[in-house]
């Protein structure tokens, strides 16, 4: 299955490529100039991955003619605020960005995020480019045009949906991750293996990074094309997602998301055991790759506190939330309960 350079067109209100490859960060000059006729690109990158990328993307951006201007700031959850936001806009009108110029995300989720929302905001919109460095990126956070900052009553409570130009995501750069950032990203596997067959049998072999990055990239496309600004279909990327949700905002940050989704789609199988939705034979099966995924998977909370830490998450409609349940491998439904039932519903 695997090749070189794999490209997956997503169609959405903006079309795009996202190229998945090896070694591709040192090429991101002339991928960028292949659907950016900007004269200037503002790179916006944290701490750790400036010392990693950011020479070699500069000086590639650069030798394809564009002026390049950097902004840097410390990586973690806790930057993903109003603060950075703003330092970011800040950024950009100092250093005179136009319409026509354009962002380079250059990280993890939380850049992706960060750039992406001051693009959506920047002069009403500008351009942007996506270029993933952790496996959590690569395969979910980075494609599908969605941006949020966090506030302190919860996460990404301020964003915008905004579609990237193009996605480059350079397998290679998994090689520098650190084992709790890989490990990170495999959480977000775990959901993907839980909703398309072809990533949990893949999950199952001798697997190649590109292709698992791949087969999640190509089963996300579908989703958002069928469904952008998240009024149905979409919803089901949120699988795990809200005891997730409660368990970071519960450990202020320290558990990162994709730990926390492997440990809320753990509390969800055990819910979908429990209502029938699934047998002991499917759940063994399915929580079995979950620990693949993620094999230190134990979550530190009482599910009571987390349905009450959950009580912002964005899938809240007034006194009722939607929970997304699992009734097989590749078959997740939603199903909306009062937020009074929700820790009766999970425990």
């Amino acid at each position: 299955m695997t090749n070189n350079v794999k490209t997956i067109r997503v169609k959405a209100s903006g079309e795009y490529d996202v190229i998945i490859g090896r070694g591709l960060i040192e090429s991101v000059g002339e991928l960028v100039k292949e659907v950016c006729s900007a004269t200037k690109i503002a790179l916006v990158t944290d701490d750790t991955v400036d010392a990693l990328y950011s020479k070699a993307v500069e000086s590639s951006l650069l030798s394809s003619g564009y002026k390049v201007v950097k902004f840097v700031f410390p990586h973690g959850e806790e930057s993903k605020n109003l603060i950075t936001y703003g330092n970011i806009l800040n950024f950009l009108a100092e250093n005179e960005l136009t319409r026509t110029d354009a962002l380079v995300a250059l990280g993890g989720g939380v850049v992706g995020d960060m750039a992406g929302f001051a693009a959506a905001t920047y002069l009403r919109g500008i351009k942007y480019i996506q270029i993933p460095t952790t496996l959590l990126a690569q395969i979910d956070s980075s494609v599908g045009g969605k941006t949020a900052i966090d506030l302190p009553y919860g996460k990404n409570l301020v964003g915008a949906f905004c579609q990237p130009i193009r996605v480059i995501c350079d397998i290679n750069a998994l090689s520098t991750l650190p084992q709790d950032v890989l490990g990170d990203g495999m959480g977000e596997t775990a959901k993907y293996a839980l909703l398309d067959k072809k990533v949990f049998d893949l999950l199952k072999t001798d697997y190649d990074m590109l292709d698992l990055v791949y087969l999640c990239v190509d089963y996300k496309r579908q989703v958002v094309e069928a469904d952008e600004f998240e009024g149905g279909f979409r919803k089901l990327l949120n699988l795990g997602h809200t005891p997730a949700h409660g368990i970071e905002r519960l450990s202020k940050y320290t558990v990162p998301h994709g730990k926390a989704v492997a440990m809320g789609l753990e509390i969800i199988l055990n819910a979908s055991l429990k209502h029938g939705l699934i047998n002991a034979n499917e759940f063994e099966e399915m929580k079995s790759a979950v620990k693949k995924c993620a094999p230190e998977n134990v979550c530190p909370f009482d599910i009571k506190d987390i349905c009450q830490a959950s009580l912002t998450d964005k899938k809240r409609s007034g006194d009722n939330i939607s929970l997304i349940m699992v009734h097989g491998v590749g078959d997740c439904r939603p199903v909306k309960i009062k937020i009074s039932d929700m820790w009766e519903y999970l425990r």
